[in-house]
């Protein structure tokens, strides 16, 4: 049974195309009275899914606009709900007057997302396709609007019923034997129950990987440069962004905050992020910049480990200390191998070591290509999905409690604890969808949705 929360049925207005100044504009009214404001502003209800050229009028009945209305029924809208869409020209003034008429009318400004939201609470969208809207419009890479598109079309979603549909199968039968006590061990110690707890555990490992992969799709990798004063660290920056975004010279310490540039690898979208010198500087304001960088270190998604190849001023590892976040990948970057006889490229496979040179170019796509590696990135084609931090949240709280049902089977055959279990381990995969959820996730997953949609 679904928790999904009421909510007022008023009509929203709001504009659907970014605000300044363009050929066409769009203003969006949602809600029961969308068809009354209709014959109001235009003097009829448009033909359904017909563009129709109309005068826009106000309240008074004046002219506003002259531009294609769209009148949606309920069933066939993207909320669920009637929908008057009016495509006029785009400009702050005309976008302006057009939700003033339609607030005059009875309308309120719509709330970030609350189209969006509508739709998922008119049963049009589930909660994991609603994101994949606001995704397939942030997206920062081809890839990433292509796996968006396929989570807005109910990629993800599926995988998720099909993961879920097995956990009830499993249940079921651990419920069975529940209700045959006399029988029960029996039960639970079939091969067909074993073959499906393995199966489901297989089905958690194969999500959980395409969510992360789908993770880092949308939100990008995240690699933080670091490294002793003057090693390279703003040359490297510079030439993977392919422009100047860093000051570089000869003086250490030129780096004095964070710079965050993006790139594009096949479809990988990097945040490379240059902090400053990691020394013990007098400057009070390089110091703070170094502070900084052993702060920024905390949420890397991975580390490289710049290193002067002509050996001036190299620090072993450990000076970044106990900021390095768990598990986070490091690869030791040897720059300024043009004043050495050192190879570039590939190194070492583990740890990771690649020489470099930052002002020659060499070694650096092979760097690329580890950078690749680290984030679990390829090419997944029509197979790819994008996915939220808190899918994978959702994800890793199901398979802990699966897990921790499969441990109570193994060693003491407690097949309640079992079927308990999978009930929490169901219910954490159904917040993915919204099939379980609070108002207050709601509210926290649509704020960030830009108003309009």
């Amino acid at each position: 049974m679904s928790d999904k929360p009421d909510y007022r049925h008023d009509t929203i207005v709001a504009a659907a195309t970014p605000p300044g100044i363009g050929g066409i504009g769009i203003v969006r009214i949602s809600g029961p009275e969308a068809p009354e404001m209709a014959r109001n502003m235009l003097g009829a209800v448009p033909m359904p899914r017909v563009a129709t050229l109309s005068q826009f009028r106000d309240a008074a009945g004046e002219p506003i606009d002259t531009g294609l209305a769209l009148y949606f029924p309920g069933a066939a809208s993207f909320t669920g709900e009637p929908v008057l869409e009016l495509h006029g020209h785009g400009g702050p003034i005309v976008m302006a007057l057009l939700i003033d008429a339609a607030v005059s009318l009875g309308a309120r400004q719509a709330e970030p997302g609350e189209f969006s939201k509508r739709a998922f609470l008119n049963d049009k969208l589930d909660l994991a396709q609603a994101e994949a809207v606001a995704d397939l419009i942030g997206s920062g890479t081809s890839q990433a609007a292509r796996a968006a598109l396929r989570s807005l079309s109910g990629a993800f979603s599926a995988a998720v019923d099909v993961l879920q549909e097995q956990l009830v199968k499993l249940r079921l039968h651990v419920e069975a034997a529940i209700d045959f006590p006399e029988e029960e061990i029996d039960f639970l110690s079939d091969e067909a129950l074993l073959a499906q707890i393995d199966e489901c555990d297989a089905a958690f490992k194969t999500l959980k990987d395409e969510a992360r992969a789908g993770r880092v799709l949308r939100d990008g990798y995240q690699v933080i440069i670091v490294g002793q004063a003057n090693a390279g660290k703003s040359s490297l920056l510079n030439l993977l962004s392919g422009q100047e975004a860093a000051i570089v010279t000869e003086v250490a310490g030129t780096t004095r905050d964070i710079l965050r540039e993006q790139i594009d690898i096949d479809g990988l979208l990097v945040e490379l992020i240059d902090t400053a010198g990691l020394r013990d500087s007098p400057d009070q304001i390089e110091a703070e910049g170094i502070r900084r960088a052993r702060e920024a270190v905390k949420s890397a998604d991975a580390v490289l480990w710049i290193q002067d190849a002509s050996g001036k001023g190299n620090e072993s590892l450990s000076a970044l200390g106990e900021n390095l976040p768990a598990n986070v990948p490091i690869v030791a970057v040897r720059n300024k191998t043009d004043l050495t006889d050192e190879e570039p490229g590939l190194q070492n496979a583990q740890p990771v070591v690649l020489n470099i040179s930052a002002k020659t170019g060499a070694g650096t796509d092979a760097l690329r290509q580890q950078i690749q590696k680290l984030a679990g990135h390829k090419n997944r084609g029509e197979g790819a999905f994008t996915a939220r931090r808190r899918h994978i949240d959702a994800l890793e709280r199901a398979e802990q409690h699966f897990h921790t049902g499969r441990k109570a089977l193994e060693e003491s055959k407690a097949g309640e604890l079992l079927a308990e279990e999978l009930r929490l381990a169901h219910q954490a995969l159904g917040e993915i969808t919204g099939s379980f959820t609070s108002d207050d996730l709601l509210g926290k997953i649509f704020s960030e949705f830009c108003i309009g949609k």
